[in-house]
């Protein structure tokens, strides 16, 4: 298949500016490292570009002086550092470089963001731009093949999710394997690198436990208990599986009534792929029950969603709302013009808004979404 461009690089490109650094986050094999020789390509006719992962890379900025950097990027104008994270004291680097070589423009990527925010987030106060770097979105996907194969092609990607390098693979075996490669080789391993966890199998388990509660709200307490885990691990786990981006949370949202959740919270993927092989299930949709594929039809509908805001920069904040008599809609977007609510349909029902939503948000929007409709969600027409 041919390149697929990155939406996101657009906003990115803007960013790129002598003395400042530009931090770009995003899991492993998303395309970080394409994104960023390709902005290299772009911007820059005498480029250096490092592997953070590498001991020449440590070798050459180990020496934090300025002449060591001086000389070493002498007539270089954009110095590119892949999985930045890996080098120790980065962000006072970088710092250092951007404050003292005149004239130099910074790119740097990481698969953990809380790596490589704690290590060059404080340091770059007023000297960084932060992107984030999903799989690949349904909008980018379209813009490479007509409209009725993106519609056909709609539930294989529900099943293998949408890594770039998925994209060039037909054969069902061959994504399944690449889909449990990434979670046995690299997910898991770059989540026990943090904070030198050490205990993979609970990790494995809650992450199956995740995965099975897709679209439900999550309780810590009853994760504890089936874990035999403290609830503060559990919710430490939690947070560094979302620091490494496979899953993000969605809150609820509250503000006219009394009886509105609003302290629970529910959990995605931010890939369906990923989340299946968690799960080790690649069943086709006929084969599942009807809350499963519901289930996995939101967490689809909603991850894209997602990566619709963060590759526009949209500033959208996301919810959901449910009262405690069992009102419910699955997504609530707030932004400073006011609210819309969406409700995900895997079949073809069309329901009304909950009766005390429209009764305590008049103004709100109301639509449902499903497979007749969704596609023009998900390409920023809507």
């Amino acid at each position: 298949m041919s390149h697929i461009s990155r939406i996101i690089e657009k906003e990115i490109t803007t960013r790129i500016r002598p003395g400042k650094v530009m931090l770009l986050y995003g899991a492993r094999r998303v395309g970080k490292t394409v994104l960023l020789r390709d902005l290299v390509k772009k911007h820059s006719k005498r480029p250096l570009i490092l592997n953070g992962e590498s001991a020449e890379t440590y070798e050459l900025l180990r020496n934090r002086s300025i002449a060591n950097y001086r000389q070493l990027l002498n007539n270089v104008d954009v110095l590119a550092i892949d999985e930045a994270q890996h080098v120790p004291d980065i962000g006072m680097i970088l710092k250092l470089i951007v404050d003292e070589v005149e004239g130099i423009r910074v790119i740097a990527s990481g698969s953990s963001s809380l790596d490589l925010q704690n290590k060059a987030g404080e340091p770059l106060v007023g000297r960084s731009s932060q992107f984030m770097l999903t799989p690949l979105s349904i909008e980018e996907i379209s813009k490479t093949e007509p409209g009725i194969v993106t519609m056909a092609k709609a539930e294989e990607r529900m099943i293998y999710g949408l890594y770039p390098e998925l994209v060039g693979i037909e054969n069902p075996r061959e994504k399944k394997e690449y889909l449990e490669d990434i979670v046995d080789s690299y997910l898991l391993r770059d989540i026990l690198m943090l904070d030198g966890l050490k205990n993979s199998s609970k990790l494995h388990d809650l992450l199956r436990m995740l995965a099975w509660q897709v679209g439900s709200e999550v309780s810590l307490d009853e994760l504890s208990r089936t874990l035999g885990l403290s609830r503060n691990t559990v919710d430490r786990y939690i947070d560094l599986l979302q620091k490494v981006f496979v899953i993000y949370k969605v809150g609820g949202y509250a503000r006219n009534l009394r009886k509105e959740i609003s302290k629970s919270s529910k959990w995605y993927f931010q890939d369906t792929g990923i989340r299946n092989a968690v799960l080790r299930d690649f069943r086709p949709l006929s084969m599942r029950p009807d809350t499963e594929k519901g289930a996995l039809w939101e967490n689809f509908i909603i991850s894209e969603r997602m990566k619709r805001n963060l590759n526009h920069k949209l500033g959208i904040r996301s919810y959901f709302w449910r009262t405690y008599d069992h009102q419910e809609i699955d997504l609530i977007e707030e932004t400073d013009q006011g609210i819309a609510a969406f409700e995900i349909k895997a079949g073809k029902a069309m329901p009304k808004a909950p009766k005390a939503f429209a009764n305590a948000y008049s103004d709100a929007s109301f639509n449902v979404i499903n497979k007749d409709n969704y596609l023009p969600f998900l390409l920023n027409q809507a």
